[in-house]
């Protein structure tokens, strides 16, 4: 397996059920859903890093479909989540429930930390100019959503913009709020088997039970919506 930061949360605890279920052990790598260098899932799989199963955002996925890294019709969509406000534990939480009021958030701010992944790619390309405030917000992207919440657990960040289940699993950190609907991007992960496994039975039953509804619970815990079929 290679995952991404955004479902990493609910599979933590749920890889452990499905190894005590199935008998199978599951070996789990990361990798960034998008961005450049080498630490993106694409361009581990491009290397030649051994992987049966990947998780990563439904924008990263079609990537690596086009790329013919994906076994034909095996992509599932497993979550969905939100883009939050994360900031320092236990410091103010900044109202951004209005377009204004993000925009105001996000200006004062001193440092403003994003992932160089799906989230943060959304936000510095499409919001941040959308708004007119490109160029005019001092904000710093790291390799991993992880990466962003350390820096504000720290205080080296003001706030972290990132989704709602990568802030609610990262240590230091709470849930100011999400952004608002007009600049929201509710992101998909999903599953699917890549096309050099030799582990296609065992990857197809590491897929199913990550959908079903026995998994759907944990998943909301994470601050995720589940999207599988039992759920």
């Amino acid at each position: 397996m290679i995952i991404s930061g955004g479902f990493s949360g609910p599979y933590e605890q749920l890889v452990p059920q499905f190894e005590r279920i199935s008998g199978i052990k599951v070996a789990t790598g990361s990798g960034s859903s998008q961005g450049t260098g080498p630490q993106t899932i694409a361009a581990q799989l491009a290397r030649g890093v051994a992987a049966d199963v990947v998780i990563l955002s439904r924008e990263g996925l079609t990537g690596l479909i086009a790329a013919q890294r994906i076994a034909a019709g095996t992509d599932v969509d497993l979550a969905r989540t939100p883009i939050g406000v994360a900031v320092r534990a236990g410091a103010p939480k900044p109202d951004v429930r209005s377009v204004d009021d993000f925009k105001q958030v996000v200006l004062k701010a001193r440092l403003v930390a994003v992932p160089s992944s799906t989230s943060g790619i959304f936000l510095i390309e499409e919001i941040f100019p959308r708004l007119g405030i490109a160029g005019r917000v001092n904000v710093k992207a790291t390799p991993r959503g992880s990466g962003a919440a350390a820096m504000v657990a720290t205080g080296e960040a003001d706030i972290g913009l990132l989704p709602v289940s990568e802030i609610m699993h990262a240590p230091g950190v709470e849930l100011a709020g999400v952004i608002a609907d007009e600049i929201q991007l509710h992101q998909i992960f999903a599953a699917a088997i890549v096309v050099a496994s030799k582990e296609i039975d065992a990857a197809k039953r590491l897929i199913a039970f990550l959908t079903s509804e026995s998994a759907a619970q944990t998943i909301r815990r994470g601050g995720m919506e589940p999207l599988g079929t039992g759920s």
